[in-house]
């Protein structure tokens, strides 16, 4: 008789501010479509954090929600492989972040450069919530809920991913015995509850947007705040629209003045989406001297970003029509998501001598 090895376990995931764009498909989703074939992936839509930036607006969050369930299926990921669930929806990760938070000091968090500059970013100023602080916590209580191996990310969540391996080996050191001179792969085997999870980061790890650059001469990332986003959903009459606004050369008056590869958006995006390498080479030497236009290459773009996207609007169409679908797959995703949930948090009190009464959880079906 064969044994089937289980999969080792990737938790990712998204707050739900919008829809998805093209920085977040090469930033983790394409590679979390990838990997999902030999993991057992949990995805989840971290609503909660939403609150921390809008909770005047409930309504926008819920849909925004949605938006992410419809983007997360239509760019590939597999409900039969995959469970996609509702942060808010398992409990069991409000009552980590809170045993979490014992753990993690206050001027740890705020070292978190992510903190610093989404301040910044938003102007927040003095002006956000004692939640909008916790977050961070809340963040290692996502991923270590469900003792994750490895979570892929973008290269903006690295600071978070990295106060979760120090949460772990913090909770196992002091919970759970295990030698703080403990390689990181031996934590399990040592005794400990948590694994220390590795990041795993995609080949292109930030994608500027389509707009300008800032007063500083840096080209923001891609952002809905900045209005400088190609989202999956976008019609090809928008993605065209948005390509042909897209910033480049700025001192290039005339089509047969040489153009500045570097720095440009329109070359950085033909670097990361154009499969045709040897064409992105002739090409960039010809802007380079005058030989080819701006629009020359856009509309060479538009039809790569077309083509890419043309699969994802056709799957996003078939999950409109079936919300009642939607809502089914997010229910048997949070379902299975609160029995692994449940049990590390089961597993965590039992660490911490806090196992008084045994409890069980199920949602209830409509």
């Amino acid at each position: 008789m064969t044994m089937t090895l289980a999969k080792p376990r990737l938790l990712t995931g998204d707050t739900p501010t919008g829809k998805l764009h093209l920085g977040h498909w090469v930033g983790s989703l394409a590679l979390r479509v990838v990997l999902q074939k030999n993991y057992d992936c949990y995805f989840i839509i971290a609503n909660v954090h939403a609150f921390t930036t809008r909770a005047e607006f409930p309504e926008e969050i819920r849909q925004n929600t949605l938006e992410i369930a419809l983007d997360y299926l239509a760019a590939g990921i597999d409900p039969k492989q995959s469970h996609i669930f509702v942060q808010s929806e398992v409990p069991a990760i409000a009552e980590l972040t809170c045993f979490f938070s014992m753990l993690i000091s206050f001027p740890r968090v705020m070292r978190n450069p992510t903190i610093k500059d989404e301040i910044r970013q938003k102007n927040l100023g003095d002006n956000y919530p004692f939640g909008f602080l916790l977050y961070p916590v809340g963040q290692v209580a996502d991923i270590l809920s469900f003792r994750p191996e490895i979570v892929p990310v973008g290269e903006d969540q690295v600071a978070h991913l990295e106060l979760a391996r120090e949460c772990a080996r913090r909770f196992n050191q002091i919970y759970c015995g295990v030698d703080p001179q403990t390689k990181d792969e031996d934590y399990v085997s040592s005794g400990g509850l948590f694994p220390i999870a590795q990041p795993k980061l995609s080949t292109v790890r930030r994608l500027i947007g389509t707009g300008p650059p800032n007063s500083d001469g840096i080209l923001p990332k891609m952002s809905k705040s900045l209005n400088n986003a190609i989202y999956l959903s976008d019609d090809p009459d928008t993605i065209k629209k948005k390509v042909m606004g897209m910033y480049t050369d700025p001192h290039r008056l005339r089509a047969t003045d040489p153009g500045t590869v570097e720095n440009n958006p329109l070359w950085i995006f033909h670097d990361v989406f154009n499969p045709d390498k040897d064409w992105v080479i002739e090409a960039k030497d010809k802007y380079r001297k005058g030989q080819i236009k701006d629009v020359e290459c856009k509309h060479q773009l538009i039809d790569i970003l077309v083509e890419i996207t043309q699969p994802m609007r056709e799957r996003r169409k078939i999950y409109e029509n079936e919300l009642g679908e939607v809502f089914k797959i997010l229910n048997q995703g949070t379902e299975q998501a609160n029995k692994i949930a449940e049990d590390t948090l089961e597993k965590a009190k039992t660490f911490m001598k806090q196992d008084y009464f045994k409890r069980t959880l199920k949602l209830k079906k409509e």
